[in-house]
């Protein structure tokens, strides 16, 4: 009996051991699962974000640019807008190459996460964008926001836009030009007939040459406009306070 009773112990000892190597192989299990269940799910795409600086310093160019804000994180692009007269410039002198004598006049930074870029906009916004007294920036403010819901496609748009509408400004001031100048051409080789048919008929002849008028250019329309604008408002003003 004593060892029947031994035999029953040990019989539910081991069936309490087992019980306990299945419960602890299932956990196992379950872990294993999970972890490659986290190893295959796609990761969720992270989103990207995109500031704007409305105003570039001077001497200030994309590998500057690259190097402070790759501080608070990782970058994607950068674009800086160079300014209208000094892309003029750079089509005709070749010879500029240094990057640092360009002037910009904005620019856009994409972070590679949309926090990153929220903070950086939030944090350096009206500050100075150097603490040393010797550097060329010390006495400059950034300017900086962020765009929300903005696309790096967005500024392709854009630009594109631009270069279109600035083609097409080129073509329209050459063949404005050229009809001008074919213009002009014709009236003097018509001049000199009717000055050699008068010098062998000796008749008289009293042909002027006609006054081709040019193209406003926009510095002219701009300043029209705002003289109308002026005029306007003080023509409201009148009607208001008599």
């Amino acid at each position: 009996m004593a060892n029947a009773d031994m035999d029953i112990n040990e019989s539910n000892g081991d069936s309490d051991c087992t019980t306990d190597n299945d419960t602890k192989n299932e956990s196992s299990q379950k872990e294993g699962i999970q972890e490659k269940e986290k190893i295959l799910k796609p990761g969720k795409k992270v989103k990207r974000g995109i500031v704007y600086l409305s105003t570039i310093p001077k001497y200030m160019n994309v590998s500057m640019i690259r190097e402070i804000f790759a501080e608070y994180g990782k970058l994607g692009r950068v674009y800086l807008q160079l300014a209208e007269n000094e892309a003029d410039s750079v089509k005709h002198k070749r010879k500029w190459r240094n990057t640092a004598c360009k002037h910009f006049t904005e620019g856009w930074v994409e972070f590679e996460k949309k926090r990153v870029a929220k903070f950086v906009a939030a944090t350096l916004n009206n500050t100075q964008i150097s603490s040393q007294k010797k550097s060329k920036f010390y006495d400059i403010m950034w300017n900086i926001k962020y765009l929300p819901k903005f696309k790096w496609f967005h500024l392709d748009e854009r630009l594109a836009h631009e270069r279109a509408v600035r083609k097409q400004r080129l073509l329209t001031e050459v063949a404005q030009a050229k009809r001008e100048s074919n213009y002009f051409s014709y009236n003097v080789d018509r001049s000199k007939k009717l000055r050699r048919k008068q010098e062998q008929g000796g008749e008289e002849t009293t042909f002027k040459l006609p006054e081709v008028r040019q193209r406003d250019t926009d510095g002219e329309i701009r300043s029209r406009k705002a003289e109308s604008r002026v005029e306007d408002r003080t023509e409201f003003l009148k009607s208001i306070f008599g």
